[in-house]
């Protein structure tokens, strides 16, 4: 029995100290337990401090152990997830379990240094300012020593520096058994310890990625499995939208057009119109970007195309893509690499044709811009068939888990999502106690969202409530306009270290609001999941307003469609549970461990004069509630 192993004379007790059995984990236990043996799908919403994590691998372990084929395979939302589980719990479970099988982690190919691209970019930048030569240097001595060339070991590099997608590759730069480093490739031998573990731990991105692979019939990324577990899973609807769709960016093709420039510069020298045709590739996707200038974010790729400015553009950058192809062509087996690149551009070419395809139904057809590029998108309107299909396709069990999967008690509209219909469903409310440990306010006669000069009225009334709470304050916002016009205006107000998200990495931030002990963190999406701020280091968190996407925001306006064609309430069946669950992620950032005390503040009036407010605060913990800032300020001068 699975609660013999979670009990306090049990195996798990003598390796934790001050361990006690949790009611909710064991229940947990016994249905993972249940599915994996029936082979059956699984959702399981584990409220925070439940011990979810230990309640799905530890029956996972177990059931190899009882049946060896049971080859076992554990999705994550996020990078730091993964490795939490395998360098932290999963070796700690191994050893109480007796699990005897082999263990691999495995990343997308865009987390492992590429020798011959690093090898590359440092005979390019033989001519760079010093710091950058110091930084080569450094990561050169770095992959002499690494064993599994994991960029996320080079602690000296910010997460975001530009150098990293230089030295790193992916599927359009990949020289594959062609390459010169390809018997001694990082991610080759990562993929091939992958194919031969007995229990792989992976993200969803790469999940997905490696169904893309497989339906084109040449090769897959990861083994099968008797058990797919994943954790975070309310991501999962999302990501598989983007991967059971297409997309081509300027950076593609500008990294292309470098990349021939470079066989030109390096090998083929008396090839002046070559270099010439890739020039104009480089100029044409840069000026097919600044066809975008006045737009922001994402767009409707679909009604963009129609403007007769922009019809000129494609005509422009598609001509000039069937003339260096034709370019190209004259000189192939000259060069492996620019043969690859050959390869690169008739797929860019035929991709870009289809993206121009945009009166075909069932796909949203959508842009996004970034600072310095724009890529084009084509996404399903629906992926529950395809992601039913391959659930059925496998003779496995499903376990999907997470914090948040579920809108007042029920799992409808991320089964509906998914297509997970023939799934049993587990709710399991947190042990935390909140009525002691919290106080949730939504203050009275504040402005409506939109209302002008909103910032500086929460500014105004706000700051005393952060003074009370000595900064240790999360401000989640909705906007990046509104969290900079806050970040601005507490600047200004208070004393204390104002963080800003997009200032410094997510990590550095994090690691400094701790540090500082007394810090405010002004932030949007980013921080509203995967992040544990365990202690009084965190005691408020504040919600600028409920978290209702744009009905533009083009995954949205996909389901919209989708939801309108079955005769559904787009409001009621799409957006409001989309906003109920990202709420329930941001409220969690707050109580994380049975010691913290802090207070929840929702800047938003519609939850108590909206009908659909309900929805919102019946998924909240049974939190003692207020209308009065006063109050607030009064129980964090209690928390010390």
């Amino acid at each position: 029995m699975i609660s013999s192993f979670f009990s306090t004379r049990g195996p798990l007790s003598k390796k934790l100290t001050h361990y006690i059995t949790r009611d909710a984990q064991v229940e947990m236990a016994e249905a993972v337990v249940c599915a994996i043996d029936k082979k059956e799908q699984l959702l399981v919403e584990a409220e925070t401090g439940t011990g979810k994590t230990f309640a799905y691998l530890a029956p996972a372990l177990l059931s190899y152990n009882k049946n060896n084929d049971a080859s076992i395979i554990i999705s994550t939302g996020s990078k730091a997830l993964q490795e939490q589980l395998y360098l932290k719990d999963l070796p700690l479970l191994i050893e109480t379990t007796g699990f005897t099988g082999s263990v691999s982690l495995l990343k997308g190919r865009s987390n492992y240094l590429c020798r011959e691209r690093f090898n590359r970019f440092i005979l390019e930048s033989q001519r760079k300012e010093k710091a950058l030569q110091i930084t080569l240097v450094k990561i050169k001595n770095w992959s002499l020593k690494t064993k599994m060339g994991d960029i996320s070991e080079i602690d000296f590099l910010a997460e975001d520096a530009f150098i990293l997608s230089a030295i790193t590759s992916n599927n359009d730069n990949c020289l594959g058994r062609e390459c010169p480093c390809f018997d001694d490739c990082f991610i080759v031998n990562a993929r091939k310890k992958a194919m031969q573990a007995d229990l792989l731990v992976i993200n969803h991105h790469l999940f997905f990625a490696d169904l893309a692979v497989k339906e084109t019939g040449f090769g897959e990324l990861i083994p099968e499995a008797s058990v797919y577990i994943f954790d975070e899973a309310h991501q999962l609807p999302d990501i598989a939208s983007v991967y059971f769709g297409e997309s081509l960016s300027t950076r593609q093709l500008i990294d292309l057009a470098k990349d021939i420039d470079f066989v030109y510069r390096m090998e083929l020298r008396e090839a002046k119109q070559m270099a010439k045709a890739a020039d104009q590739l480089r100029v044409s996707a840069l000026d097919f970007r600044l066809a975008f200038a006045m737009d922001k974010g994402t767009g409707s790729w679909r009604e963009k195309s129609k403007q007769r400015v922009m019809q000129l553009h494609v005509q422009r950058l598609l001509q000039v893509m069937q003339f260096l192809n034709s370019v190209l062509l004259e000189r192939l087996g000259k060069s492996e690499l620019l043969d690859h690149c050959f390869e690169r551009l008739a797929t860019f070419t035929l991709l870009f044709k289809k993206l121009n395809e945009v009166n075909s139904s069932g796909f949203s057809y959508w842009f996004d811009c970034s600072a310095q590029h724009v890529t084009l998108n084509i996404t399903p309107l629906s992926v529950a068939k395809r992601f039913q299909e391959e659930c059925e396709k496998k003779n496995a069990a499903w376990i999907f888990t997470s914090a948040t999967l579920s809108v007042q008690g029920k799992f409808h509209h991320f089964m509906d999502l998914l297509g997970l219909q023939k799934s049993k469903a587990l709710q399991l409310n947190s042990p935390f106690n909140y009525a002691e440990q919290t106080l949730f306010v939504v203050p009275r006669l504040f402005p409506e969202p939109g209302t002008p000069g909103l910032a500086n009225i929460l500014v105004d009334e706000l700051s005393p409530v952060i003074r009370a709470s000595k900064g240790r304050c999360f401000f989640l916002c909705t906007s990046h306009a509104m969290m900079n016009q806050l970040a601005i205006g507490f600047r200004q107000t208070l004393t204390l270290p104002v963080l800003l998200q997009g200032e410094k990495s997510k990590q550095a931030l994090l690691k400094e609001f701790v540090e500082h002990g007394n810090a405010l963190l002004v932030a949007t999406s980013s921080f509203w999941e995967g992040v544990d701020v365990r202690g009084q280091t965190l005691s408020c968190v504040i919600i600028d307003k409920l978290p209702f996407s744009s009905p533009e925001e083009p995954l949205l306006k996909a389901r919209i469609e989708d939801a309108l064609l079955k005769g559904k309430d787009p409001f009621f069946d799409v957006q409001l549970p989309q906003a109920v669950i990202a709420f329930k992620q941001g409220i969690g950032r707050l109580i994380r461990a049975e010691q913290d005390k802090g207070v929840l503040i929702v800047c938003d009036n519609r939850l108590v004069t909206r009908k659909y407010g309900d929805l919102f605060l019946n998924s909240l913990p049974a939190m003692p509630r207020t209308r009065t800032l006063q109050n607030a300020i009064d129980f964090l001068k209690n928390i010390d």
